[in-house]
């Protein structure tokens, strides 16, 4: 009978300390997706660009289609590309984390270089693609720019993991990997049928008050699609500058890390508003950084990178040559 309380405890106690992982489980990928938020805003602002000029019944299936590409990168590339990182070559973390946050700064300062010079952003797509074609080209296109992202993502995530075992990492990494796809592309299904409801409540609402909703959403999206890629240039040029400080502050330049953290504390002090304008000047002063560092960049992409690429890919065989 001693035997079996004895094994009842250690089942008790076993149980108890599982409880208490999964609670450290959860408590970190909430942390690590918390961190990757400015991705993550910036994601759900690119792509419902994707599904337009494509019919609307298609559009929920491109998302979907997108989503589960997304899911396809993070959990079978790059998962266990992170815990290989992590496991055999932990000192590349804080390298790779700079250079995925040196092509956010790019990214976001092409974003407003492109917004300054409008007639330099219109790319032309194919005529002679049909319905089909153009989907599968749209969608792959799309899949290829989320790799990066979700690259970024799940690299600040297990940045932001800290020492646990393999086994957590890995599942903080999954419940990361999940709960951000399911995020943004639940939040892009909603905003690309947003204008689809409103102008259904136009035609159908049977009170005046639910017609005039209807047109304020269908007049109001462009709105907030803009306001939306705009929120997500700056997360991107925030998240992008700060991990290029501290990345800097781990290779021993902290002079701007120091100049940084000083002045968002100066702004900390002031009275009632004191948290919320010294966490504005450190993002804004983050952001300032990777506004900086982007410009600087898209000489070099465009000049050094970008050709290079296309050396490699050799030349294009899509467009026939004309006689």
């Amino acid at each position: 009978m001693s035997g079996l309380l004895a094994l009842l405890d250690d089942v008790a106690a076993l149980a108890k300390l599982a409880a208490t992982q999964l609670d450290d489980v959860a408590a970190a990928a909430a942390k690590a997706g918390t961190k990757a938020a400015g991705v993550v805003i910036d994601d759900s602002a690119v792509t419902p660009k994707y599904v337009e000029g494509l019919p609307a019944a298609r559009e929920i299936p491109i998302v979907a289609k997108i989503a589960r590409g997304s899911l396809f990168n993070k959990l079978v590339i790059l998962l266990p590309a992170a815990l290989a990182l992590d496991t055999f070559a932990p000192w590349l973390l804080t390298p790779l984390l700079m250079l995925g946050g040196a092509y956010l700064c790019y990214e976001g300062a092409e974003k407003i270089w492109h917004t300054l010079h409008p007639s330099k952003t219109h790319a032309i797509e194919p005529e002679t693609l049909d319905g089909a074609h153009l989907e599968q080209q749209r969608v792959a296109g799309a899949i290829k720019t989320d790799f990066v992202l979700s690259a970024e993502i799940m690299t600040i995530a297990l940045a932001a993991i800290g020492e646990t075992s393999w086994w957590q990492t890995a599942i903080v990494l999954a419940l990361v990997a999940v709960g951000i796809t399911v995020a943004v592309y639940g939040a892009v299904a909603l905003l690309v049928k947003a204008d689809d409801f409103g102008l259904r409540l136009c035609q159908t609402g049977r009170l005046q008050a639910t017609r005039t909703f209807g047109r304020a959403i269908v007049k109001g999206m462009p709105t907030v699609m803009s306001t939306i890629s705009t929120i997500g240039t700056a997360a991107m040029l925030w998240v992008g500058g700060s991990i290029l400080v501290h990345g800097l502050e781990h290779f021993g330049f902290t002079t701007l890390g120091h100049v940084i953290h000083d002045i968002a504390a100066r702004m900390q002090q002031l009275p009632v508003v004191g948290d919320i304008t010294g966490w504005l000047t450190k993002a804004t002063l983050d952001g300032i950084v990777g506004l900086v560092v982007g410009f600087a960049l898209i000489p070099v992409v465009q000049s050094v990178i970008n050709p290079l690429i296309a050396m490699f890919k050799g030349p294009a065989t899509g467009t026939p040559d004309k006689p």
